[in-house]
């Protein structure tokens, strides 16, 4: 994938906001080469482009914000966009949320698959990360590491029977991604419920769009994988990870993090000038060739 690709044709869903409990219409449409992704908000006219730059809340989902206007809940649907290597699209949305669909990004992927994917005439650029960079705050950590690939190592523990430990690593390309993290979907706790909803969050979720955990197991239906809770957090960390407006190349390991941590290391790898620059990747085909290339398909979930 060494050219910038966007979408073939525009393509839109709609769905309810996982926190707002709003309905809302997203559209995806193509756009040209270094255009970014971009989010317009259609309701009010203000278009917000996905960077660190425009980061705003962090409060179990990620929000960008300009202006005074914000769009939250992106990290899905920018996992399904970095984890298929697509970097030019604009994003329309009428709401102040995307929708949350099934709580994965599995569905955004098949909506990416409808749309088809276009390389464009200009190389892309990675962001490589040549020195260690670390944050920590108490038990929870992230950082990330020069690799020759995009990698994700994760490992995360929570105060109950079902997931003590959950650990997983892969090195993410549109294959591995739409295979064994795309389908994982967002988790929360019965116990915790009653408080998001006093704080105004969670008004959309259901048992059709999360994993709810009560005090023994899982309430609605089954695991998609063994390991699904921490396959979710690979998935919030590409989306998240995302932000940086360019593919990475390099290792990601995180421990007990989540969204802030995510957008904090991000944000201190790019404070720092000498741990890392912006390079082409090695080998790049030749537009026939990768007009010629297979485009990755979703696979079924494993049980």
């Amino acid at each position: 994938m060494g050219y910038r690709r966007t979408l073939r044709r525009e393509v839109a869903c709609t769905g309810i906001g996982l926190h707002s409990g709003r309905a809302v219409h997203l559209r995806l449409r193509p756009a040209p080469a270094e255009h970014g992704i971009r989010f317009l908000r259609a309701d009010v006219g203000v278009e917000i482009p996905a960077t660190l730059q425009y980061l705003g809340g962090q409060d179990h989902a990620t929000t960008l914000t300009r202006d005074g206007v914000s769009i939250g809940t992106i990290e899905h649907l920018l996992a399904a966009l970095g984890g298929l290597g697509i970097d030019d699209v604009l994003v329309e949305v009428d709401g102040p949320e995307v929708p949350v669909l099934d709580g994965s990004a599995a569905p955004f992927v098949m909506l990416l698959h409808e749309a088809g994917l276009r390389p464009l005439a200009v190389p892309r650029l990675h962001v490589k990360v040549l020195e260690p960079v670390e944050v920590v705050r108490g038990a929870k950590s992230v950082r990330l590491l020069p690799a020759d690939h995009f990698e994700v190592a994760y490992s995360i523990g929570f105060d109950h029977p079902l997931l003590r430990h959950q650990s997983f690593a892969l090195r993410v390309t549109p294959r591995a991604f739409t295979d064994a993290i795309s389908s994982a979907r967002t988790f929360g706790f019965l116990r915790d419920v009653e408080m998001l909803r006093k704080s105004g969050l969670a008004l959309g979720g259901s048992l059709e769009n999360a994993v709810v955990i009560g005090e023994t197991g899982v309430l609605n239906n089954k695991l998609r994988f063994a390991d699904e809770f921490v396959r979710h957090k690979i998935l919030d960390a590409v989306g998240d990870l995302t932000l940086l407006a360019h593919p990475l190349v390099g290792r990601l390991e995180a421990t007990r993090a989540g969204h802030a941590l995510h957008a904090e290391v991000a944000q201190k790898l790019l404070s720092i000038p000498t741990a890392w620059e912006l390079v082409p990747r090695p080998g790049i085909p030749t537009l026939e060739a990768v007009a010629r290339a297979p485009e990755p398909r979703l696979q079924p979930a494993e049980a």
